[in-house]
């Protein structure tokens, strides 16, 4: 799993992670308790060629990187309301090709235990957390593995008030295979987490969470709504994060977005204001922003200010898969970084049982010196789930 402190007020800033970073999306039902007996896996492989311009500057070489990836996941049920969960994951990857350095671990991502009782499911143990209902702090999952679990209790209930999700969570430990990190890296104090998801209108999802990191006394809170009306998807996000007497971190977003025909689209506009206190905590942050375009490396001096546009396209071609695409603009004000611009072009298609993609980005960051750096990679991936 990719290094993190998740949840940690020592991070600082908006920092731009490798995967996809999406919109919350809802959850009608959230799958807390396992089934009867369910195992799952993956094989995967990857291919990374970058052009790192603060590298080798070509094609190949030290930038580089192949991976490959095995994933072994099972759930029971117990009786009486009880069950469990395990997941392992297992990395080969060879990084730095042109001095053959590699590396390989292995790790238990989850091991935990659920109780489910009419609408109130209890898991405990290390676990994933889903985007959806905590949209602050969650786990992604990279070439199958899981990036970061967390080690804590979250209990959900659908029934105590109509048309609702709650959930209640706390978390102790941030997971990396054999490193566990407390989430404030203090003490066993951990965070705490309460999320509200309501559909009572029609094609509407509202969504709130508040997240409280004792010790460090940061308080964060994330509200959207999103909508659709035919082919017409809207949302709007607010986020707020504090630590006690320091200035706050706020941000706001919306999109608008449509479907016809297989074709979809996306327009997306963000505003963000740094203070003390980090909205993406880690790397982790379901706030709009385009850091699923980054190639290579953290920014860690973004600056008090952020204006971010984006606007995605997607093309479905019955039974060959689909092709998207995206531009990207992010102004700063900042003491280094003055704006950046960056692009994509991928194709995700099947070949048999495998899910692929190949995908090309592209990432030009303009520094306030009048200097300036190009990252460009080129994709490939194969995922067989079993």
């Amino acid at each position: 799993m990719k290094k993190g402190l998740l949840l940690s007020v020592v991070a600082s800033g908006f920092i731009f992670a490798g995967g996809n970073i999406a919109p919350v999306q809802p959850v009608a039902q959230p799958q807390v308790a396992p089934a009867a007996c369910d195992f799952w896996g993956t094989l995967a492989v990857r291919y990374d060629a970058n052009k790192i311009s603060t590298g080798a500057n070509k094609w190949g070489k030290d930038d580089n990187l192949a991976a490959a990836t095995l994933v072994m996941g099972v759930e029971k049920d117990l009786g009486n309301g009880f069950g469990f969960g395990a997941e392992m994951g297992a990395f080969k990857f060879f990084h730095s090709l042109g001095t053959k350095a590699s590396g390989e671990k292995a790790e238990v991502s989850q091991a935990y235990l659920t109780y489910k009782n009419g609408n109130t499911a209890i898991k405990a143990g290390r676990q994933a957390l889903p985007k959806s209902l905590s949209p602050w702090v969650w786990s992604d999952r990279t070439a199958g593995v899981l990036d970061n679990t967390f080690e804590g209790v979250v209990v959900v209930n659908t029934g105590l008030i109509k048309d609702t999700t709650l959930v209640g969570a706390w978390v102790s430990k941030v997971v990396d295979g054999a490193t566990r990190t407390n989430v404030n890296g203090v003490n066993n104090t951990g965070a705490f987490m309460l999320t509200a998801q309501n559909k009572s209108i029609a094609n509407t999802t509202l969504t709130g969470s508040i997240y409280y990191v004792t010790k460090a006394k940061v308080t964060s809170a994330w509200a959207s709504a999103e909508t659709k009306a035919g082919n017409v998807d809207l949302g709007l996000q607010v986020a707020y994060a504090k630590q006690k007497g320091t200035k706050a971190t706020t941000g706001v977003a919306a999109y608008a977005g449509t479907n016809f025909n297989g074709l979809d689209a996306k327009l997306t506009l963000a505003y963000l204001k740094s203070g003390a206190a980090p909205l993406a905590a880690g790397g982790i942050s379901a706030f709009w922003g385009f850091s699923y375009y980054a190639i290579k490396g953290d920014i860690a001096d973004l600056g008090s200010k952020q204006k971010i546009a984006r606007l995605d396209l997607g093309y479905k071609i019955a039974g060959y898969g689909k092709v998207y695409g995206g531009v990207a603009y992010d102004k700063y004000s900042s003491s280094t970084t003055d704006k950046q611009l960056a692009a994509r072009i991928g194709y995700d298609f099947k070949v048999g049982s495998v899910n692929a993609k190949v995908e090309y980005r592209y990432l030009k960051t303009d520094m306030t010196d009048g200097s300036s750096a190009k990252n460009q990679r080129v994709r490939v991936e194969g995922i067989y789930k079993f």
